[in-house]
């Protein structure tokens, strides 16, 4: 299976043509159904890759992939990256975008995964030009791609409506317990001890959902490792959270750091950037276009309060190589 390994500020995936119904190839070149396959990288034969080589009889694909996601994405043993995405066709939009956790789960929404996707689609000729319409399980996404000869620089994505209901987030939170920090923003608030810390976290949707908290301190120094997946599994958030820490420098830029579901602390991340730069203007922290230091780079959000989220950076391709899946010949069973 080919595979191309991009990076958008830091955030890596790795990105799979799957238009086509994947092909595992049999020893004896039967026809028949799989019964299990094995995950085949030189020299690295992980337990993970071992557990995707363990489906049972008949398993449908949506299982293959998330057991490759899990196989591929391992640091250590697999390929490495935060994220697995597919192409798919869709009958809707130009290409459809799929993206797979780490831990195996399905993200809806991924903001770098899309500008990942957009290079790589246009780079090899699946569409032939700039400007496309990509469907994602959290909405049709609009991308604009800045093009040096044959190659993609730069993508801005368009990240649809921020939402702010309880539901739409989601939250389990009654109506009395949630607060605003003022009468005339839309964004819930809610106070979390966790740890030492007491966190004022502002609660959104970027078509997948953020806990932000802002801090007066670098945020560097924050033990986000011990925070992050606390906040992500907190019974707050029944399809857990990613959370962001972030720090206002001025009214065009700010620091940031992220816990992402799923994954863990990561590079930089689209969605959060964008649910940081909706909460820091809906609390007059900054003006409608700011700029969003990551420990990868700096991601650009562009909102005007009444329409989408822009993402802007830049992204790049690391490697391509060859993954290879194999099913068994036989397997003996029980």
């Amino acid at each position: 299976m080919r595979f191309s390994k991009l990076q958008a500020t830091g955030n890596d995936y790795v990105v799979v043509d799957a238009r086509t119904p994947l092909q595992v190839e049999l020893s004896d070149k039967s026809q028949r159904p799989f019964t299990s396959f094995r995950v085949m990288k030189e020299g690295c034969h992980s337990e993970e890759q071992k557990r995707a080589a363990n489906l049972a009889q008949d398993k449908p694909h949506e299982e293959l992939w998330t057991q490759l996601a899990q196989a591929m994405c391992q640091r250590r043993f697999g390929i490495g990256a935060d994220g697995l995405i597919l192409v798919q066709n869709s009958n809707i939009s130009d290409l459809k975008m799929r993206v797979f956790n780490p831990d195996g789960c399905e993200a809806e929404a991924c903001g770098n995964g899309l500008r990942c996707f957009t290079k790589y689609v246009i780079e090899n000729g699946m569409v032939s030009r700039a400007n496309l319409a990509i469907e994602t399980l959290s909405g049709t996404r609009k991308a604009k791609a800045y093009v040096l000869e044959t190659k993609v620089s730069r993508v801005d994505v368009n990240m649809g409506l921020p939402q702010f209901k309880p539901e739409q987030i989601p939250v389990t939170l009654t109506a009395d317990a949630i607060t605003s920090e003022a009468m005339q923003s839309p964004v819930i608030t809610y106070q979390l001890l966790v740890g030492n810390y007491q966190l004022l976290l502002f609660l959104l949707s970027m078509g997948n959902p953020h806990a932000v908290a802002f801090t007066s301190a670098p945020v560097a120094g924050f033990p986000l490792a011990s925070i992050g997946p606390e906040i992500e599994r907190h019974h707050l958030f029944p399809q857990r959270t990613n959370f962001e820490i972030a720090r206002v420098i001025d009214r065009g830029k700010i620091e940031a750091r992220v816990w992402e579901r799923g994954v863990g602390e990561t590079l930089a991340c689209g969605s959060g950037a964008c649910a940081i730069a909706v909460a820091a203007q809906l609390t007059g922290y900054v003006d409608d276009h700011v700029d969003i230091t990551f420990p990868g780079g700096i991601l650009t959000v562009y909102w005007d309060r009444g329409g989408e989220a822009l993402l802007s950076g830049p992204v790049e391709e690391v490697f391509s190589g060859e993954y290879r899946i194999q099913r068994r010949k036989t397997d003996a069973v029980g």
